[in-house]
């Protein structure tokens, strides 16, 4: 660390005591929560993993900075609200990320920003096509048994355009330019499955077909006979993902667009809807299915509607689906569909809290790079928060478990398991509260890097507990080929 000159500033609003700011000499850093995020990598391998899946072309005698180290560079400064590579020219000092790029505070800088520009830019296709089975082997390993069933949500996400990047296109609908990725999540552990960059004005469903193969071959592969239900809106209820689907022998449930022979043939039950309303005063909610069949479907599929009575109008929602069950309860199968709003959750986590939409490489292939970045840095995140989850035991005097509770009760419940178990819950905004923005003074030794907090720092607790966790978890055999 370099102090430019010595200077002092006084402030006066103190009459008794002037307040006096100086400069010292030792090394500070405002991100020492990303110390335990650290060890727990360690454990588990993700960032070392994701560096093996890259190439280095550079010579061996000469690179100052490996990719490991620009990887984790990059990847702890999403986590910790530094999404552009601009961020890293103040950064490359920062005793803490030099601890987690396996530096010591007194060993040379990081890497700058035109360093991790190069290191973005050289990426190649077949380095991304490893990154795409990377995340799946990851998503595999992170489970101790072979589960039975695993929920698949699909989701396209609006990413407004920083510049002239290959591929902007103008999208009517969200007027903006812009990339149009699409975001495949586990909707059992949040974790993110597959990424694909798009084309700004690319179809909602997209070669989502071919990645929904794709993931579907690796997971029977490792599981011949878990069981997939996959969840999309109305954007994937086209026929080439139905048909996919039924091919593969999946599950799923779709939005669909309502139409003039939709809205016929559930006229009469807006209208229970709604005479249920005027009766009771109360929000009304009506369901039932049938079998329909639009122009271009080969065969018809089962939809359930549901219709809705309350006081600010009415409303109805359709969907499409094969699920086991859902000819039986109608409600229940549209009630699972809208869980996927948690899934979304998640990809706003992705989007707003750890910035993927700072997609400003002029490359698109340098793009779909830095959206592996931000999906490493989530995963990191929600596989540690998933493991210290701490949620409250079982009521028995409850009539419903918390799974089966809907609206106001279900998210009351939700906001009181997170007002209990703020990190287990915590999206990367509360993490950063709570854990990783905690300033520190990092001295070195003979023998020992010492990390010094303050003893009055109000969220210590949750460190040491966190901090605790890691060090003792066992760590798992992380060798990754490709």
């Amino acid at each position: 660390m370099s102090i430019q000159s010595a200077w002092q500033q006084t402030f006066d609003f103190l009459p008794q005591h002037p307040v006096v700011l100086e400069p010292m000499e030792a090394h500070l850093s405002s991100d020492a929560g990303l110390l335990p995020i650290r060890q727990f990598d360690e454990r588990i391998g993700l960032t070392r993993q994701f560096a093996v899946a890259l190439d280095d072309p550079r010579d061996a005698n000469r690179i100052d900075h490996s990719v490991l180290a620009m990887t984790r560079a990059r990847i702890y400064g999403i986590l910790a609200g530094y999404e552009d590579q601009n961020d890293h020219d103040h950064l490359r000092a920062d005793p803490v990320f030099k601890l987690v790029a396996d530096r010591l505070p007194t060993d040379a800088d990081l890497a700058s920003q035109p360093t991790l520009s190069r290191f973005e830019n050289d990426v190649a296709i077949p380095a991304l096509r490893r990154l795409k089975a990377l995340l799946i082997d990851q998503f595999i390993t992170s489970f101790a048994q072979p589960p039975r069933r695993l929920t698949i949500d699909l989701d396209a996400v609006d990413d407004p355009a920083h510049g002239q990047q290959q591929l902007v296109l103008f999208h009517g609908f969200y007027e903006q330019y812009q990339y149009f990725p699409l975001v495949i999540t586990s909707a059992d552990t949040d974790q993110v499955l597959m990424l694909r960059l798009r084309h700004g004005t690319a179809h909602a469903a997209h070669m989502a077909d071919e990645d929904l193969e794709y993931l579907v071959t690796r997971l029977r592969q490792a599981w011949p006979d878990v069981e997939l239900f996959i969840r999309g809106d109305a954007g994937f209820g086209v026929p080439w993902m139905y048909a996919v689907c039924e091919r593969l022998g999946l599950f799923y449930t779709f939005g669909l667009s309502t139409n003039n022979v939709l809205k016929a043939q559930s006229e009469a039950l807006l209208a229970q809807a709604v005479a249920q309303f005027e009766a009771t005063g109360t929000p009304q909610r009506c369901f039932t299915g049938f079998w329909y069949q639009a122009k271009e479907w080969p065969q018809p599929r089962w939809v359930v509607v549901k219709a809705e009575a309350h006081a600010q109008g009415t409303n109805r929602r359709c969907i499409v689906t094969n699920r086991p069950g859902a000819r039986v309860l109608p409600e229940a199968a549209y009630d699972d569909y809208v869980q996927r709003g948690e899934s979304e959750n998640r990809n706003k986590e992705l989007k707003v809290d750890l910035h993927m939409d700072r997609l400003s490489d002029h490359r698109f292939l340098a793009n779909q790079f830095r959206l592996y970045l931000h999906a490493a840095a989530l995963n990191l995140l929600v596989r540690l928060r998933r493991e210290i989850a701490d949620p409250p035991p079982p009521d028995p005097s409850a009539a419903l478990p918390r799974e089966a509770l809907m609206g106001a009760d279900r998210r009351r419940a939700q906001r009181l398991r997170r007002q209990r178990d703020p990190l287990g819950e915590g999206q990367p905004c509360t993490w950063r509260l709570l854990l990783i923005k905690v300033a520190a003074a990092v001295e070195v030794s003979t023998r020992r890097v010492w990390v010094r907090l303050s003893s009055r720092w109000p969220y210590l607790d949750y460190f040491r507990q966190l901090a605790a966790h890691v060090a003792a978890r066992p760590a798992v055999p992380h060798l990754w080929s490709g």
